[in-house]
């Protein structure tokens, strides 16, 4: 299972949300640049980054972005506010490893399809569940599709995964949580990662056994220092299979 250290920017800081409230941010006193150098330090092998202002549809935080995508040297999944298949390929050619796309494929799931096979791999799609329904426009508007069917919608499409996010239980209910998202993974066949669950090591060793879980984001339990980086990165890493002596 891969870990995605993940961090959330607005204006130029890094930031957390409750519940998806976009209105009263978490506002953590780091460098973003330094926090991400020390997500590789820890030996991540990718990083999750979320342009909040991009959500919001105001403010500019591009050139931090570009700063911490050159800074890392691993590859970045990108998140936030992305309306069109030619912002997604911009940031692709800007050194982006993956683009994350939620509510442009809940308003135009077959450009995004489109896109997928123009940059296979390199496309993901995040389902944002809120009372069981599905979210879209930085969380903020209720869609018309059932979670369950836009997953398998996506069936059969080169995307490089699916984020699945249970916005409703994001901070207090890690049990509620991971049944939400084990339910929905088993909808699909496109690897999972799981979004707002890691708030303990112990809740990414229980990742690691929900079938269809390829990835999980730790955001928050980082900052607050509530989970070591290294210690998790060990415990996601499959154990070596025990192996027969020969006589």
């Amino acid at each position: 299972m891969i870990l995605y250290p993940t961090l959330e920017i607005l204006n130029g800081k890094c930031v957390s949300l409750t519940r998806g409230r976009l209105d009263e941010p978490v506002i953590w006193h780091v460098d973003p640049v330094e926090t991400a150098r020390g997500f590789v330090q820890a030996g991540a092998e990718w990083m999750h980054l979320t342009d909040m202002n991009g959500l919001r549809g105001e403010g500019d935080d591009a050139a931090l972005i570009e700063e911490i995508i050159r800074a890392v040297g691993i590859p970045v999944q990108l998140g936030g506010g992305f309306r069109s298949r030619e912002a997604a390929s911009r940031w692709i050619d800007k050194g982006a490893g993956r683009i994350v796309l939620g509510t442009m494929a809940i308003q135009d799931p077959e450009g995004v399809k489109e896109l997928a096979k123009y940059h296979p791999d390199q496309i993901v799609v995040a389902v944002d569940v809120y009372q069981g329904q599905l979210m879209s426009d930085g969380w903020r508007s209720t869609s018309a599709f059932g979670a369950d069917d836009f997953i398998r919608a996506f069936d059969g499409v080169p995307l490089a995964g699916i984020i699945i996010t249970d916005i409703d239980a994001d901070i207090e209910d890690s049990d509620g949580s991971l049944g939400v998202i084990s339910g929905l993974a088993a909808q699909t066949r496109q690897q999972v990662m799981a979004r707002g669950t890691v708030r303990s090591v112990d809740d990414v060793a229980r990742l690691r056994y929900i079938p269809n879980i390829a990835g999980a984001l730790i955001g928050r339990a980082l900052l607050s220092k509530d989970v070591d980086l290294s210690e998790a990165l060990a415990v996601a890493r499959p154990a070596p299979e025990p192996t027969a002596e020969f006589q």
